[in-house]
């Protein structure tokens, strides 16, 4: 099972996280949305599109725009679709 942890605490856990260029993306549904809040910010990935962005919020501690993803990626990254990723502020373990 993959876990990101920030700040001490488990902020996504899946068993369906996905590996992709030195990334791990969780799904959506396995982060825990309590410590995640929109951004207004957004980038382009000229391979994988516009990204979208959350700032964390954990035990008092914020990071901006410390999680991405892709609502609607280009059609050659559509497995990414749905999923999240962090900055590397953010341990991922396995």
């Amino acid at each position: 099972m993959a876990k990101a942890i920030w700040n001490g605490t488990v902020i996504a856990e899946s068993n369906q996280a996905l590996q992709l260029g030195g990334k791990t993306y969780f799904p959506h549904p396995s982060v825990r949305s309590s410590f995640f809040h929109e951004s207004d910010a957004h980038s382009v990935c000229p391979i994988n599109g516009k990204a979208n962005y959350y700032h964390l919020e954990v035990n008092g501690k914020k990071k901006l725009n410390a999680a991405h993803y892709f609502p609607n990626p280009n059609p050659k990254a559509r497995k990414l679709q749905n999923l999240i990723s962090f900055d590397d502020d953010v341990q991922i373990t396995e």
